[in-house]
């Protein structure tokens, strides 16, 4: 285990679950009532997190979550810093660039192992934009400013020698404005995700430049293992309720143990129609394609953040200037501890 400083509780509750105690712990909660704000929901990116919800695996923790959808990634952080939520379903590399901010955000289990996050060129651009050196001077369509996607298109600019700033990063969300964004000539090209990519691949309206759907892609860009959607907190959120964050690491871990053993008409079914965008055969297309991308144990790979650090130094300042200490942006105790417990 980690040395965080938790209360000795948490450490009783972790070796409890390890000997087989039973995963619903509602007398030890310290909290019932927890607000997860995230992104983009309906993002493939974030399928575990809506397995545990309609699977009922937070509600079999004794925990009601109630789950605020915002535009991106960097408005559900806003939302944890400014108070508004809990915890966050988002990108790992929030907690890297905000420890070089001086504040304490960790994340406590993995959802997913790869981004998914594509660039996609309008097809009627795709003729004079081949590489990512042609992307200077474009209007990108990202889910948010300063969210994952972007950081991605920062990554890829600095991969071909240019600058971040080289583009305009215009904030598109995550569903059919982002669609709408690309067909309607308001942007160049968008860095989505699926089923927002599989739409527009459906509508044949772009050419795939960039794909971290695949474990190639995800090298290509990346270089290696690279940790995307995880549960993160504060710090002092973690240190204050210990059961209460073991309770959601289960809940997503469960999520993630049914999800490998589903088929994916099963997972299909589990969500609400309202994802499928109005084509459910087209939604059942695009999850066969991403279904390698989620973790199966929940838990941290030191060699995956590491790979998360390197990409960020690339190209924010701030992170270029801190000195990071990896292990105090991820705590993997109740990533373990939910093997045990979860069955």
């Amino acid at each position: 285990m980690k040395a965080f400083a938790y209360a000795a509780g948490s450490i009783g509750l972790a070796c409890a679950l390890i000997f087989g105690a039973p995963a619903q712990a509602e007398s030890n909660l310290e909290q019932t009532k927890v607000s997860i704000a995230v992104g983009g929901k309906t993002l493939f990116y974030y399928l575990p997190l809506t397995i545990a919800e309609q699977k009922g695996f937070f509600k079999e923790e004794g925990l009601e979550v109630e789950i605020s959808d915002l535009s991106g990634g960097s408005k559900a952080l806003q939302a944890l810093v400014g108070g508004s939520a809990d915890v966050v379903s988002g990108s790992y590399e929030h907690t890297i660039s905000m420890q070089a901010k001086g504040q304490d955000i960790v994340a406590f289990v993995v959802e997913g192992n790869a981004p998914g996050i594509v660039l996609g060129v309008a097809k009627n651009k795709a003729d004079k934009i081949t590489s990512a050196k042609d992307l200077k001077g474009l209007n990108i369509g990202v889910t948010a400013p300063g969210s994952s996607t972007h950081m991605y298109v920062k990554t890829l600019l600095v991969k071909a020698g240019l600058s971040p700033d080289d583009i305009s990063a215009i904030g598109v969300g995550a569903g059919a404005g982002a669609v709408a964004a690309l067909e309607h000539g308001e942007v160049d090209a968008v860095a989505n995700l699926d089923p927002v990519i599989a739409k527009l691949e459906a509508d044949d309206a772009i050419k795939v430049m960039y794909d971290t759907r695949t474990k190639a892609g995800v090298d290509e860009v990346y270089g290696g293992d690279y940790h995307a959607a995880v549960l993160y907190t504060k710090a002092s959120y973690l240190h204050d309720n210990p059961h209460t964050s073991q309770a959601l690491a289960n809940a997503i871990v469960h999520a993630l143990k049914w999800m490998a053993s589903a088929t994916p008409e099963e997972i299909v079914n589990t969500v609400p129609e309202a994802y499928y965008g109005g084509d459910k055969a087209l939604y059942t297309a695009a999850l066969k394609a991403n279904l390698g991308s989620y973790s199966k144990t929940g838990e941290f790979s030191k060699e995956a953040t590491e790979h998360v650090l390197a990409v960020l130094k690339a190209f924010d300042e701030k992170v270029q200037k801190a000195t990071i200490d990896l292990s105090k942006t991820y705590d993997d105790q109740f990533a373990k501890a939910a093997q045990s417990a979860v069955k």
